[in-house]
């Protein structure tokens, strides 16, 4: 059962994603990373293992953003190592995304991704929705937010995921089907996760995702 956080807003945003990421170690995992935008560039750091020794070998030191994410993973597809660690990035670097749930037919995605010339660096199902996100994208005349939904009516199974692309740096998505996911609204600032424990310090105008509910964040 992984883990969520995502931010918007102006607050100091290391802390908020590393403090979510310690409320949500009672769900069990065997790693964790982050995302966070800054100046249209996405910036990851991930590793297997917990969320101290992400804190504590965190090189994203000097990078400040508006928008960012959390994750903590329990494996399913693949085995705990760094590179199954979320965030996942595409294979241009622009979209980065966190997921929790199993996409059931993730397999014959990837099979067609690659048959275009994906490459993957994980064995993750996670990584595969990632790279649909970008096939559709960079391919079609669609907003990211439009890819996003265009990618979620192909897969088979649930997720939670909190996604953002470098092209588009003011907007945050994510959605829900099958896992659940709550909204944190603060005075100028938001809040997305898997459950309200990350959130709580912050606000307490928490709002749960229905159903195949997609938000898109945005100025």
């Amino acid at each position: 059962m992984c883990g969520i956080i995502g931010y918007y807003g102006t607050k100091e945003i290391k802390p908020i994603l590393l403090n979510g990421l310690k409320r949500l170690e009672y769900r069990g995992y065997d790693s964790a990373g982050i995302s966070i935008m800054e100046s249209s560039e996405i910036y990851t750091q991930k590793n297997a293992g917990n969320v101290s020794e992400l804190a504590k070998n965190l090189k994203l030191s000097e990078i400040q953003g508006k928008i960012g994410m959390g994750h903590t993973r329990w494996a399913t597809h693949g085995e705990p190592t760094d590179l199954n660690a979320h965030p996942h990035l595409d294979q241009t670097g622009k979209i980065t995304l966190i997921h929790n749930g199993i996409i059931e037919n993730y397999n014959s995605i990837k099979k067609v991704l690659i048959d275009k010339g994906y490459e993957f660096q994980s064995k993750t199902d996670s990584e595969v929705l990632v790279q649909l996100i970008s096939d559709i994208y960079f391919s079609d005349d669609l907003s990211f937010e439009q890819a996003v939904q265009v990618a979620l009516t192909q897969v088979i199974g649930a997720y939670g995921i909190v996604t953002f692309c470098s092209e588009e740096p003011d907007t945050l998505v994510a959605a829900r089907h099958g896992s659940p996911m709550v909204l944190g609204i603060g005075e100028d600032d938001y809040f997305i996760a898997s459950d309200a424990s990350p959130i709580v310090d912050y606000t307490r105008n928490v709002v749960y995702l229905d159903e195949d509910e997609i938000v898109t964040i945005k100025n």
